[in-house]
């Protein structure tokens, strides 16, 4: 399934691929890579047991992911272990691992979708025309329903940050 003219680049109009995520139903199943002393796997069921943030970015290697990023890092940092919170990229997971090294994030664990896009396309942001994963902010709760979603219409622009965090503090109690 693809969808046109959700989200723009630079005001061009792009197509997301897959299937739209929408508030009240189940997260997609889905499996992410990521670097900690080796590669390992990442799935939607190791993130179940507490409530979830999914800090969706292009790519951490431009400005507004890094920003995006390292704000929800700051914010994240007060509710410690009672969250789980994934900054999720097509960055390779070496990649990730460096950025997140070099600016002390701490608070997020990353999740690459380089290898087939599963990710991106379970979750309907995989943005046809780039092959990257659109701005997107989505908050599970401890049993993984999707109780917010944001797919930031311009993708060179930041999320509401105030809304996800709202959300997922309430769930985090």
């Amino acid at each position: 399934m693809s969808r046109t003219g959700v989200i723009t680049f630079k005001g061009t109009p792009m197509t997301l691929l897959g299937t739209e995520v929408k508030v009240g139903q189940p997260a997609p199943a889905f499996t992410l890579h990521y670097f900690e002393g080796g590669l390992k796997t990442l799935s939607n069921g190791d993130l179940k047991g507490k409530p979830t943030l999914l800090n969706i970015v292009p790519s951490l290697d431009t400005g507004v992911c890094a920003i995006q990023t390292k704000k929800f890092n700051t914010e994240l940092a007060s509710l410690g272990d009672k969250v789980h919170a994934v900054t999720v990229s097509r960055d390779l997971p070496f990649a990730q691992n460096r950025f997140c090294g070099a600016e002390g994030i701490k608070s997020l664990k990353n999740g690459s979708d380089y290898q087939a896009g599963s990710f991106g396309l379970a979750w309907g942001v995989m943005i046809d025309e780039l092959k990257l994963l659109a701005r997107a902010v989505y908050v599970l709760d401890a049993q993984g329903t999707v109780v917010y979603g944001e797919i930031v219409p311009e993708v060179t622009t930041e999320p509401s940050y105030e809304k996800a965090l709202e959300v997922l503090k309430k769930l985090a109690g």
